[in-house]
């Protein structure tokens, strides 16, 4: 048997407005090569001067993780040559990162927890991006000098589902104190991932392989299973030593395999020294205040959603798992309704519509709408079963008036009373019969009763008022 180890190395897109270190915009999807000046380019003579935003937010995130912030950090030059890196160095933090020594709670479904050690969270610079188009290949340097968060957990993960949840719950702080979109898909929020095994109870951490630039949780989740399976038959066939090297793979989702890219550097090849051109970076007591307020984190709003409306563990984790669910649900209850056929709304019949990465926040159904549809149903103008099919066809219609499309279709309960009584009397009437047999003892047939009463309404009735008006007529 064997145990798995897993460390993360996840690399965050900073939302400045700015790069690292000049004035040039962070938005890229501007013609290659136009968000650039002489620090881009690494032109001689060009001098870095560090974003005070950027470092405001990589504190914010050390506070999210209850980590040491260093008042004091420093800079340093990491060397290496790739094409979409024009100055053949990185500007990084080696030495005394900006964050030191989070944690961050994992929670599994069956309600245990465990803590995930965070070893640093540095500053740095993004490279460029290499663009290939068939046989020619070119560099955009629009991304070059972007501020990049590096977060390094700790090899504390045993399971790809461990590196999910982690993964998952990073991602969500990120984007809750607003220091990053976090988009996966467009490279705000990419993975790498340290992958090893040893046999149970040995205490030693054999050769670890890299797998880089992952981006979605579903692929992460087949890289590792994947790597683990390669590693494990390599260890059972003897071949382990020869097959198992420190190197950086790339996760192939077509073939679904990991395949090697390159090997892997250690720190002494990257030739570390302190970064010349920067003094060291001191965060002052005003920018320490700034730092260390910061919005509520997911686990807190989890907290308060349990305490103030009464939601289970799971279904409030659900909620907030996600910072534009939660504030749905929050707008949600802005329209009086009560919180548990919010979440009932919320996370099971909004979802069984939306298709295509489509999410509550971004359906054609706003968070007032879904509210107002629930209201309806809360105050008896419509039943469950007739707001389902009013929420389809919003959802056919891309949204709409919740009272105008109750109209359209026809779907108001009837609750006047006499009007009731007026059908209910003449379904009693043509069925004297079995009004005896009900009145003899067989309890059974109210039922009959209701479905006929229903199937005369066309399904406007109000349940509640006609099951009142039933039972008093049966019992005369």
């Amino acid at each position: 048997m064997f145990e798995t180890i897993i460390g993360l190395e996840v690399h965050v897109q900073l939302n400045t407005q700015s790069k690292l270190f000049c004035s040039c915009p962070t938005s890229f999807n501007h013609e290659q090569n136009t968000n650039t000046c002489p620090t881009c380019l690494a032109l001689p003579g060009a001098l870095p001067v560090l974003n005070k935003e950027a470092l405001r937010k990589a504190g914010m995130f050390g506070t999210a993780v209850d980590a040491t912030i260093n008042r004091t950090s420093f800079f340093d030059r990491k060397s290496y040559f790739y094409p979409d890196s024009p100055s053949a160095y990185q500007i990084t933090q080696l030495y005394t990162p900006i964050v030191e020594h989070g944690r961050l709670v994992i929670d599994f479904e069956d309600g245990q927890s465990k803590t995930i050690r965070i070893n640093r969270a540095h500053i740095e610079a993004d490279a460029g991006k290499n663009i290939h188009e068939g046989a020619i290949s070119k560099v955009d340097l629009n991304r070059a000098g972007t501020p990049l968060l590096e977060i390094v957990s700790e090899p504390d993960m045993r399971s790809a589902e461990e590196a999910i949840l982690y993964l998952k719950k990073l991602h969500s702080i990120v984007r809750y104190i607003d220091i990053s979109d976090a988009n996966m898909q467009e490279g705000s929020f990419r993975v790498d991932v340290n992958v090893s095994i040893r046999p149970k109870g040995d205490e030693k951490l054999y050769t670890r392989v890299e797998i880089k630039n992952i981006n979605s949780f579903r692929f992460i989740q087949r890289a590792i299973e994947l790597e683990v399976a390669r590693q494990i038959e390599a260890w059972e066939d003897g071949m382990y030593e020869e097959e198992i090297v420190q190197e950086t793979r790339l996760f192939d989702q077509v073939k679904q395999e990991t395949r090697s890219m390159r090997g892997k550097e250690e720190a002494a090849d990257y030739r570390y020294f302190p970064e010349p051109d920067l003094l060291k970076v001191i965060v002052d007591d005003a920018m320490y205040v700034q730092i260390r307020d910061i919005p509520e984190l997911p686990d807190a709003k989890k907290e308060r959603f349990v305490s103030k409306f009464g939601l289970r563990e799971y279904d409030a984790a659900v909620i907030t798992a996600d910072l534009e669910t939660a504030h749905y649900f929050e707008a949600m209850l802005e329209q009086g309704i009560t919180a548990k056929n919010a979440v009932t709304w919320l996370t099971v019949e909004l979802p069984g519509r939306l298709s295509g990465g489509m999410t509550p926040s971004t359906s054609p159904i706003s968070a007032m709408t879904l509210g107002t549809l629930v209201k309806r149903i809360e105050e008896s103008v419509i039943s469950g079963k007739a707001a389902k099919e009013i929420l389809d066809y919003l959802f056919e219609n891309n949204g709409g008036d919740v009272d105008a499309a109750i109209e359209k279709l026809g779907l108001k309960q009837v609750s006047d009373t006499g009007a009731l009584e007026a059908l209910i009397d003449d379904i009693l009437s043509a069925n004297a019969d079995k009004v005896a047999e009900y009145k003899s003892g067989k309890d059974k047939l109210f039922g009959f009763f209701v479905g006929q009463a229903m199937k005369a309404s066309k399904g406007s009735a109000n349940p509640q008022a006609l099951n009142d008006i039933l039972q008093t007529k049966l019992a005369q």
